[in-house]
C-alpha cells in the first residue's frame, strides 16, 4: 500500500540544446519548431519552410548565441531547473521531485519512465510557466499524457494550470525585485522606469481565445500594485517575436528604444514569465536590449543612460517558497 500511495512532483521547462554547437542546436530546433503547438500551420505549408530553410540556416546562428550564455555547468535553463528541483525535494519532506525538458534532454519520455519504474502512483505535473499558453503549458500536457496513455497501469495525474495571480508568486517577484533595488537603487528615484517583459506569442492566439495575454497583463498589474508603482513608473511589453505574423504588442525592443530616445535615464527590465534565466533573458534582454537602449539613449549632453536587468527567480529562496506553497496546495488529499 505504501508503494501504491507513492507521490511525486514533475517540474517541466521548455528545454535547451545538448550543447552550443550546430548539430545539437539543429536537433533541438527540429523538435521544438516541429511541434504543432509551437507553429500552428498546416504541415504541407510549414514543413518545407522548416526543413528547407530554417533548419539549414538558423542552427549555426543560434549556436553562436548559445555559446554566449553557456556556463561551465551547461545550459543556464537546465542548470537552474535542476537546482530548483533539488531544493524543492529537500523542502517537501521526502516527496520525490523530478524535472524534465519539454524539448531536448532530459526528455519527458525518459523521465516519465523513471517515475513509473520507481513505483510512483500519484504524479503532480508543474509546468514552469506562470501564465498558461497553448505553446507552453498545453504542449507540456501533450507530452506527459502521450507518455502515460500507452501504459496499462497509469499513475493518477494532476496538472498545475497556471499561477499567474498566485499571491505567493506575486510576493516572490516583489521580494526579489525589491532585494535587487536595495542593492542597486530603484529606477524611479532618478525618473526611470520598470519594464516587465513577457515572452510573446502570435496575436492570433489571443483572438482564438488563448488566455496568455490577459494573464500576463494581470500578473503585471498585481506586481505593480505590490511594488506600489504608479502608472508612470512601469510598462509592459512582449519579446522574442518569431516570423512575420503580428505578435502581442507592444514589442519590447522598440518600446525600450522609444524610452531611450526620450531620454529616460534608467531602465530596469524584469521578465516575470520566465522561471529561469535562459537565452531569451541573458542574451536577448541583458545583451541585445541593453545595447539597443544604450545606442538609442538621447539624454542631456554628458549623460549616460543606465540599464539594469533583474535576473529571473531561478532557484532563489523567494521562488522556492512560492513553488512549495503552490505544490503543497495542489497535493492536498494526496499527502
Amino acid at each position: 500500500m505504501d508503494k501504491q500511495r507513492k507521490t511525486a512532483v514533475l517540474l517541466i521547462n521548455t528545454g535547451s540544446p545538448d550543447a552550443p554547437a550546430e548539430a545539437p542546436v539543429r536537433a533541438y530546433l527540429a523538435e521544438f519548431l516541429g511541434d504543432r503547438r509551437i507553429v500552428e500551420l498546416p504541415r504541407w505549408k510549414w514543413w518545407p519552410i522548416l526543413h528547407g530553410i530554417i533548419l539549414r540556416t538558423r542552427p549555426a546562428k543560434s549556436a553562436l548565441r548559445y555559446q554566449g550564455v553557456w556556463t561551465e555547468e551547461g545550459s543556464p535553463l537546465i542548470v537552474h531547473t535542476k537546482k530548483t528541483a533539488q531544493a524543492l525535494r529537500e523542502r517537501l519532506d521526502g516527496i520525490e521531485v523530478y524535472w524534465a525538458m519539454r524539448y531536448g534532454n532530459p526528455s519527458v519520455r525518459e523521465t516519465v519512465e523513471a517515475i513509473t519504474a520507481s513505483g510512483v502512483r500519484r504524479l503532480l505535473v508543474m509546468p514552469m510557466f506562470a501564465q498558461y499558453a497553448a505553446q507552453t503549458t498545453a504542449a507540456t500536457y501533450d507530452a506527459v499524457c502521450h507518455e502515460v496513455m500507452s501504459r496499462r497501469d497509469m499513475p493518477a495525474l494532476r496538472f498545475i494550470h497556471d499561477y499567474h495571480d498566485e499571491p505567493s508568486y506575486i510576493e516572490a517577484l516583489r521580494a526579489h525585485i525589491e532585494a535587487y533595488w536595495d542593492k542597486h537603487g530603484a529606477p524611479m528615484s532618478v525618473g526611470g522606469k520598470l519594464v516587465m517583459s513577457f515572452h510573446g506569442i502570435p496575436k492570433k492566439s489571443s483572438e482564438l481565445g488563448d488566455v496568455y495575454e490577459s494573464q500576463c497583463r494581470r500578473t503585471a498589474e498585481l506586481l505593480a500594485d505590490a511594488l506600489k508603482l504608479s502608472d508612470k513608473d512601469w510598462t509592459l511589453a512582449f519579446q522574442s517575436r518569431f516570423g512575420r505574423d503580428p505578435w502581442l504588442e507592444p514589442y519590447t525592443l522598440p518600446a525600450v528604444e522609444a524610452l531611450a530616445s526620450e531620454g529616460t535615464p534608467r531602465i530596469d527590465v524584469v521578465c516575470p514569465g520566465f522561471a529561469a534565466d535562459c537565452l531569451e533573458t541573458i542574451e536577448e534582454i541583458n545583451d541585445e536590449l541593453r545595447r539597443a537602449y544604450e545606442h538609442a539613449f538621447a539624454g542631456a549632453p554628458g549623460q549616460h543612460g543606465e540599464f539594469h536587468y533583474i535576473p529571473a527567480l531561478n532557484e532563489s529562496n523567494e521562488a522556492l517558497e512560492a513553488y512549495e506553497s503552490i505544490i503543497r496546495r495542489e497535493l492536498s488529499g494526496w499527502i
